[in-house]
Order: structure tokens, then C-alpha cells, then sequence
């Protein structure tokens, strides 16, 4: 089985996946934004730019559909990964899905000074946060589990999964 970590960009992802290989030293941490910049030898600002996210999203259905394909991983996925229906699907079925949630307020805190963010390119940033987030925020809901991350240390987050794995009897 793997476990799938989603939500809004600057909700944890990344930081929660590291700390969890750390703990459950059987699974492995796969980040499909940064397997995406290896497999395209560029940023994701730079794939956006050139290619268009479209293109992005097709390159991350596609390499969703075979990490899926192995089991024992943690995976952290882009905050826009469940705008196609069948990732979503693709997720329930292979993993166990924890939505980290955050706030529009936590998240503009996490991500203000980050230039690596090409949706949030955008002068009033916090608008932007609010608007994709309402866009987004039902789709984050099929997770399996939701984690509010708003003022928690990561070790907490970190702890609150281990608690739901127990309950749902695979750790």
C-alpha cells in the first residue's frame, strides 16, 4: 500500500513526506513536482512558461499512473493533481490519501516569498490563494483523511497520520 499526501501548495507535502519516510523506514518518499523538474531537466515555472500547464498536468497524470504501479511509497503530489477526476480515483484506489489542509492565511504565510509557485505569479497573491482553494477544496475533501496543519508543528502532523494508519490498520 502507499500513502498519498494532497493539498494546496504550502500545506506540508514535501516537509510531512520526509519526516514520515523518517519513521516508516519500509516506504520511500516520491515527490512528483521534483520527478517532474528531473524528468523535464527544468522548473515548473519553466514548463508553465514554455509548455503551458496543460501540458504540466498531462506530464503529471502520466507519471502518477506509474508510481502507482509500486507499493511501500509515501507520496507527496503537486497541490493540483486532483483537478482530473480519474488522479483522484487513481489515488483512492492504490493508497491511503491524507488532505493536508491549511488555511488561505497559513498557506500565503508558507508561500509569500516562494518565486517557484507559477499560479501564484499573480500581483494580489492572497486572492489567488483563496480563489484556487475554493476551486479546489471539495476535490481535497475525497482524501481519506483530513489533517488541519494550521499552527502544527510537523512532528504533530507527522503523529496524527501515524494515529490514522494505526486506525485503519496498516501501520
Amino acid at each position: 500500500m502507499n500513502i498519498s499526501l494532497i493539498g494546496m501548495m504550502g500545506s506540508g507535502k514535501t516537509t510531512i513526506g520526509e519526516l514520515l519516510t523518517k519513521t516508516l523506514t519500509e516506504y520511500s518518499l516520491i515527490d512528483t513536482d521534483s520527478e517532474i523538474i528531473k524528468a523535464e531537466a527544468c522548473s515548473i515555472n519553466t514548463i508553465f512558461e514554455e509548455k503551458g500547464e496543460e501540458y504540466f498536468r498531462k506530464k503529471e497524470s502520466h507519471l502518477l499512473k506509474n508510481i502507482l504501479e509500486n507499493d511501500n511509497q509515501i507520496i507527496s503530489t503537486g497541490g493540483g493533481i486532483i483537478n482530473n477526476p480519474k488522479n483522484i480515483e487513481l489515488l483512492k484506489e492504490k493508497s491511503i490519501v491524507f488532505y493536508l489542509k491549511a488555511s488561505p492565511e497559513e498557506i500565503y504565510k508558507r508561500v509569500k516569498n516562494n518565486k517557484e509557485r507559477p499560479l501564484l505569479n499573480v500581483v494580489d497573491i492572497n486572492n489567488k490563494i483563496n480563489k484556487i482553494l475554493s476551486e479546489r477544496a471539495c476535490k481535497y475533501e475525497l482524501a481519506h483523511f483530513t489533517i488541519n496543519t494550521d499552527g502544527k508543528k510537523p512532528a504533530m502532523v507527522v503523529s496524527e497520520i501515524l494515529g490514522k494508519l494505526d486506525s485503519y490498520g496498516t501501520n
